[in-house]
C-alpha cells in the first residue's frame, strides 16, 4: 500500500519503495551497520544486500491514522553494542522519513539477522 495525503491543491501518493529507499539510506549511514539482509532468511541462512536491493531488507506497512511501521532487516558489525546502534537507527529513521515525507512514523521494528566479522 502506499501511503496518500491530500491537500486544497491535490493529492500526493508517495509508494512504500520511496519510504523504503529513505529508510535504507538512513539506516546505512549509522554506525555499525554493515548491510540489509534479506527479509526472508529460512533456515538461519540469510542474504547480505547489495546498495541496488536496499529496500529488499524493509518492509513499510500504513495504518489506519496516516502513519507507517517499518520492518528493518540489517546485519551489524562485530563489537557494536546492538541496543545503542539499534536506537540510532530508529531515530535517525523517523527523523529522515518525517522530514523527506512529511508521513508519521509509528514504529521502526530492528531485525538483527547477523553480525559480520570485518577483516
Amino acid at each position: 500500500m502506499s501511503v496518500k495525503i491530500i491537500n486544497e491543491n491535490g493529492s500526493i501518493v508517495i509508494d512504500d519503495q520511496a519510504l523504503a529507499a529513505i529508510a535504507g539510506l538512513a539506516a546505512m549511514e549509522c554506525y555499525g551497520v554493515v548491510g540489509m539482509a534479506s527479509r526472508n532468511a529460512t533456515q538461519g541462512f540469510f542474504e547480505l544486500l547489495k546498495k541496488e536491493n536496499l529496500t529488499k531488507g524493509i518492509k513499510v506497512t500504513s495504518t489506519d491514522e496516516d502513519k507507517i511501521n517499518i520492518d528493518l532487516h540489517i546485519v551489524l558489525q562485530y563489537g557494536v553494542k546492538i541496543s545503542v546502534v539499534a536506537e540510532n537507527i530508529i531515530s535517525r529513521i523517523k527523523y529522515s522519513v518525517e522530514t523527506f515525507s512529511g508521513v508519521s512514523v509509528e514504529k521502526v521494528s530492528i531485525f538483527v539477522q547477523g553480525v559480520r566479522v570485518q577483516k
